[in-house]
């Protein structure tokens, strides 16, 4: 399945119709995005398919994920919050589920540990075959167990037009990656992100040992 993760930079960045115009060109079958405001709701008014919006709490903008294909979501999951030095609201991850993978849509914190603890709290959500996708605003490796970082390697966002940064990034576990590229920012001040992903349920079973007891009852049996 072909995926595209883009940060529209709120009001000043990308329009609802720079979206659907990605989306006529490239056919996704999933469309994730960050600082996404209500006009997004407008999709697929434009494109058709399915859209569903996540409203950041206090914010003015959230996350959206739009597919041509069935999905189901779940209910959101609250990230780890640090109250220094600003009592900052929250930030959520958004759950969907596209045939036999779980993506979880993020726009993490500036903070470099907090959103590493933001992954690492999320990932302990997420179960069987999943991809974890967005503006990870982290600077340098993010490992996580179990999962392997599979993102294009080109830098996707300018800081102060200076220092370009790789922020936007993807994080799979028992998914393969087949192919990975950036697009033109267009309006926005990120780069999105295009993958070509793959269920490898093999892989997802590979990662995980075999304990002492499951060898145990395998022999019995």
């Amino acid at each position: 399945m072909k995926v595209i993760s883009w940060n529209l930079l709120r009001r000043v960045g990308a329009a609802v119709e720079d979206v659907a115009d990605v989306i006529r060109r490239e056919q996704p079958d999933l469309f994730l995005m960050q600082e996404a405001t209500i006009e997004v709701r407008n999709l697929p008014s434009l494109v058709g398919g399915t859209l569903i919006h996540e409203p950041m709490p206090s914010r003015i903008y959230g996350l959206a994920g739009w597919t041509p294909h069935d999905v189901t979501s779940s209910p959101t999951f609250t990230l780890p919050v640090s109250r220094m030095p600003g009592r900052l609201p929250p930030r959520v991850a958004q759950l969907l589920h596209v045939g036999e993978i779980t993506f979880a849509n993020v726009h993490l914190s500036h903070g470099q540990w907090l959103n590493r603890w933001q992954l690492m709290r999320l990932a302990g959500q997420l179960h069987g075959p999943a991809v974890v996708i967005g503006d990870f605003n982290a600077v340098g490796p993010t490992p996580l167990p179990g999962f392997h970082d599979v993102g294009p390697r080109e830098r996707t966002h300018l800081c102060g037009n200076l220092v370009p940064l790789r922020l936007d990034r993807c994080l799979a576990r028992g998914v393969r990656r087949l192919a990975a590229r950036t697009l033109d920012r267009g309006p926005s001040d990120h780069h999105p992100i295009v993958l070509k992903l793959q269920a490898d349920l093999h892989q997802h079973q590979s990662s995980h040992p075999v304990t002492g007891i499951q060898q145990a009852v395998a022999a019995a049996e």
